[in-house]
């Protein structure tokens, strides 16, 4: 069995669809509606799917709940391309959680993406 994809809601698709294509390497498949949903596919064929809450559906995002109740991951081949992507983000002026450190046996670090969303970038040798 293998995931197929995973849905994240936000309320600014667009800007959370462009930092997955700029910094995780996502290609942009598609976006319907004005800022309603994107969809994005990795190079393993795995679909990101950025879409707006949906009400009826109880829906929500981590800006109206004021919280992160979850975070996605990324492993990365190298040490150094960790150490790369990290001055990448900072530099764009991403909101970092902290520096890559040594966190449960691996080179890491945690950012936020638009829509509040954690994301763990890090390394295991």
């Amino acid at each position: 069995m293998r995931l197929n994809h995973l849905d994240l809601h936000v309320r600014d698709v667009a800007a959370t669809r462009d930092f997955f294509v700029e910094f995780f390497g996502f290609e942009h498949i598609e976006t319907r509606g004005a800022n309603s949903l994107a969809i994005l596919r990795d190079e393993t064929q795995f679909e990101l799917v950025i879409s707006r809450p949906v009400e009826k559906f109880g829906g929500t995002d981590h800006t109206t709940i004021g919280a992160m109740t979850y975070h996605i991951g990324f492993m990365l081949p190298r040490r150094d391309d960790v150490d790369t992507l990290y001055i990448r983000l900072k530099d764009s002026g991403a909101e970092m959680r902290h520096e890559p450190r040594e966190i449960r046996g691996g080179w890491l670090f945690y950012c936020v993406a638009p829509g509040r969303i954690l994301v763990e970038v890090g390394w295991r040798g």
